[in-house]
């Protein structure tokens, strides 16, 4: 590859490198552009860890000829099994281990076979491989990514040449700088989305990270508890403890989720969230929708955790409309981007007369008017109540019990919410 492609190829990946495309687009061009300057590439594999609460890492791949692999994967931990054998067979292992930076194998040696994938790479006709890894200063690295990993092949019966080898040796840490910078974008909005909340996550990454500024929203609030958990909890071993809530704290984000709201946050084994919208009736719908699907969430894992003789329980839900103040709150050192105002803490008194009054689920009045009428009529009134902390007392509903005793009831509820 002469200097002057080498230059162009380096200028493309450090402008689409600020430009924010993708990684696989990164990959694919990067190799397209190699193969039209003359570097008969043949495959190329890069991958880098990072930091998500499943996988370990991701990966990008490009080949010469249409293939049934995808052009990303993502990898689980190498720290144990089957993935951790493999790692240690691996040729990035071996670099590792022997400080090597750089490694090149013959494929028709039969000491490259040695290496897991190697094989594979020999039945799909490549003939040499070149492999780096470009190590990060401690300052540059964020969790485990502390590496950018790649490998080249060619299907040319020659290795590559050292002009060659030179051009790869320039380019290579340009294109992981490329994808490092697109790796800490997807890691700065998982962390959001994660920690935060998906939609308060969008709004702290595009720029809303002053303190004090808010919005006023109207809002269908969430907060849902679990029934019993403080004595569960003391009744099983502490290793149990998380499992126990992370199993239930699946079962409510998923179904909030899937209804479109936004979870503001897990307050020990409670969930605060919202569901918002132009059409506050649509979104009171779909809180009822994400009430559904929750219970039907529960009944499941608790089909699951009954079979493996492990504790389990349900849960409370309390549902409000109200405006609130959406935003930035705290100190200058730890802001909180959540909702504050009287309605937050309505929902939450609402949600714990659940016990009182021996009901899984209560909504406000306020909910309850502003469903269509369609809506209305699966709701029933409990009374009225005095909720603690709160100057006035409110009518409280609860779902038609002939809902759940009455299948015809069931299949027409359940129409109306995918309605």
């Amino acid at each position: 590859m002469e200097l002057s492609s080498r230059i162009d190829l380096m200028n493309w990946l450090v402008g689409q490198g600020l430009t924010g495309l993708p990684e696989p687009d990164l990959i694919r061009g990067f190799s397209e552009r190699c193969r039209a300057s003359g570097l008969p590439l043949s495959r190329v594999l890069a991958f880098i860890d990072t930091l998500h609460p499943i996988y370990e890492g991701r990966g990008f791949r490009w080949n010469d000829r249409p293939t049934n692999e995808g052009d990303t994967f993502e990898y689980r931990s190498s720290a144990d099994g089957d993935a951790a054998k493999n790692w240690r067979r691996s040729a990035f292992h071996h670099m590792l281990e022997n400080g090597h930076d750089e490694l090149q194998l013959d494929l028709a040696d039969s000491a490259s076979l040695n290496f897991s994938m190697i094989g594979d790479l020999v039945d799909k006709g490549h003939r040499h491989f070149l492999a780096f890894i470009h190590r990060f200063g401690d300052a540059g690295t964020l969790g485990q990514m502390d590496c950018f990993y790649s490998y080249f092949t060619t299907r040319r019966e020659r290795a590559f040449s050292e002009s060659e080898l030179e051009a790869l040796r320039d380019l290579v840490p340009v294109l992981g700088l490329a994808i490092k910078s697109a790796q800490q974008m997807d890691i700065a909005r998982t962390l959001g989305r994660v920690y935060l909340g998906r939609d308060a996550s969008e709004q702290v990454l595009r720029g809303r990270i002053t303190r004090g500024v808010t919005e006023r929203i109207n809002a269908v609030l969430w907060f849902s508890d679990l029934r019993g958990s403080t004595r569960i909890s003391e009744s099983i071993g502490p290793d149990e403890i998380i499992p126990f809530l992370n199993d239930y704290a699946d079962a409510s984000i998923e179904a909030i989720h899937e209804a479109g709201g936004d979870v503001l946050k897990l307050i020990g084994d409670g969930v605060l969230a919202i569901f918002t919208g132009e059409d506050m009736a649509v979104a009171r719908r779909a809180a009822l929708s994400a009430e559904h699907s929750f219970r039907l969430n529960i009944k499941a894992l608790n089909e699951r955790r009954t079979q493996d003789d492990r504790p389990v329980t349900t849960a409370y839900v309390g549902l409000h409309v109200g405006e609130v103040f959406y935003g930035n709150i705290g100190s200058e050192d730890r802001l909180d981007f959540t909702v504050v105002g009287p309605a937050v803490n309505e929902v939450s008194r609402i949600a714990s007369m659940c016990n009182s009054i021996d009901r899984e689920f209560l909504a406000s009045s306020e909910f309850s008017k502003g469903l269509d009428a369609a809506g209305r009529r699966y709701l029933v009134s409990t009374g009225r109540y005095a909720l603690r902390g709160i100057g006035r007392a409110q009518d409280l509903y609860t779902l038609d019990p002939d809902i759940a005793a009455n299948e015809a009831m069931t299949g027409s509820y359940e129409r109306y919410l995918k309605s």
